[in-house]
Parts: structure tokens; sequence; C-alpha cells
């Protein structure tokens, strides 16, 4: 349950956190350009360019507000942004305040640039979208993996513009996940999702702490990359309590031959983007 002391947290994290990005050129190594998201984007956390070299354009999630904006350059060559993604908030019972954000911790280009994955770690859900048009994503895959909102927990929806009920908790090989989706990798060919349950261990304490006692897990969900749609492996799952020094509380996942935030591809001509060279 929460307290005074949780709400005044919140409401730090709300008044002291980011709502900029800073473009640099690496070649000239300046501040090409700082852009501020006001009150519309707290806590911008993961950036994602177009893995093609050739596209001035990428992704921005913000944690808190909940939302991704669209950053490109312009013809005169300065940057630009707009709000292309927003998670609705919903209205709870038995927690801190009385809506509860998604909260984007993650997101994620699939390598050509047609998919964007993001996770909202308070509701519990991975979202797929088609990016084909970059200024008007559409939702096309949907996964609740765990969160704050499961059915029967002590946090009651009593307003919901997306569902029409909680979502029941997740088991997998007999283990019930106790925290949510948070860390993305997505493999080469697009089609496998990996997905961890830790954030950030001071606040996997304050909002899953079942989870800091137990381990976070390690989860996969494949990828229809034709029509999009994401549906859970229940026959894979990395337990990380289990481990001989454990629990321990996992966070990044890297391919050793390359995953899709660490590729791009190769370009004949010149780059349009300054930061890529």
């Amino acid at each position: 349950m929460f307290c005074c002391l949780d709400i005044f947290i919140l409401v730090v994290l709300v008044a002291l956190t980011g709502r900029s990005i800073n473009l640099y050129s690496w070649k000239e190594r300046k501040l090409l350009q700082t852009i501020s998201f006001g009150d519309e984007g707290i806590a911008p956390l993961e950036t994602r360019f177009l893995h093609n070299p050739l596209e001035a354009q990428g992704f921005v999630g913000c944690a808190v507000t909940s939302n991704i904006f669209r950053f490109y350059r312009t013809d005169d060559g300065t940057w630009a942004v707009e709000k292309v993604i927003v998670i609705p908030p919903k209205k709870v019972k038995g927690w801190a305040l009385p809506e509860m954000q998604g909260m984007v911790t993650d997101i994620l280009l699939s390598l050509d640039d047609r998919f964007l994955y993001l996770s909202n770690w308070l509701h519990g859900d991975v979202r797929q979208y088609d990016v084909s048009n970059p200024s008007k994503p559409v939702l096309v895959g949907q996964v609740f993996l765990g969160g704050s909102i499961l059915k029967g927990g002590p946090v009651e929806v009593i307003e919901d513009h997306e569902l029409t009920e909680q979502p029941a908790p997740v088991t997998i090989k007999g283990k019930k996940i106790l925290g949510s989706p948070q860390m993305l990798q997505l493999s080469l060919d697009g089609k496998r999702l990996y997905v961890t349950t830790s954030l950030f261990s001071p606040w996997d304490t304050q909002m899953y702490p079942e989870m800091v006692k137990k381990g976070s897990v390690l989860m996969k969900v494949d990828v229809d990359t034709e029509k999009g749609g994401l549906t859970l492996d229940t026959d894979f799952l990395v337990d990380f309590g289990a481990e001989p020094d454990g629990p321990v509380l996992a966070h990044e996942t890297r391919y050793p031959g390359g995953d899709c935030t660490s590729d791009i591809w190769l370009a004949d001509e010149e780059p349009k983007v300054e930061l890529c060279k």
C-alpha cells in the first residue's frame, strides 16, 4: 500500500525530471540545439534514431507523461518535434494518485524501421506500432506481462479509455510474473522480442517489492512481422531469482552478433544526419 511518503516521492520526481532533448554534432563536438517538451514531455528517457542513416528522424519516449515524440530535421537544418503517441492514464483506487500513467520506460525500433515497440512499466503492457508513416503511428500489437493494474491486485481501475477489464496475472512455467515489462530487445529478423522486468533497483523496491525479493525475469514475445501482433511464448522463461548468487535484477539484453539497439544500415549515399557520421 502507498503512504504519504510515496506520494511525496512521485511529486518530487515530476518536479525534478528533465523535459528536453539535446542534439549534438559529433564532428564539431558541440551542442547544436536543445528542444524543450515542456510539461507535455516529462522524463524523456530512450532516444532512438531510425536505423537508416539517410533518415534524419527518430523517436523519444517520455516516461512520466507516457507519450512518444518524433524528432526530425527540417528543411532549414534545424530540428523539430511532434507528439505522435499518447498512452491514456487510468483512473484508479488503491494507488498513490487518482490517475495512473502508463510510464513509458523503453522504446525500440525494428531494424527495417517499420515497427516501434514500447513498454508501459506501470500499466504492464508492451505495445507494437506500425511507424511506416512516422508522423502517424498505428497500434498493431499489445500484450500484458504483469504490471500494477492486474485483476485481483490492490489497485482497482475505475475508468479506462482502452480496456474493458483489468488484465489477468501472468504465469509462465509455473512462475507468476511479479514485476512489469521494462527493457526490450529485438532479434535482427524482428521476430523475437525479449523483455526484462527491472527498471532501477530503488524504483523496483518502491513499485514491485516482491519482484526485488524473488528476482526479475526475462520473457520472450513472438512477433508477427507481416500484419503486426504480439504473442507471449509461455514455454520460455529465464528466472534470475534462481541464480546461484540471486535473486538478481536483470536489466539490459544484448545479442552477441548484433541486435536492434546496436546495429544500423550501411548506405551508399552520404547520410543526411550529421549526428550519424
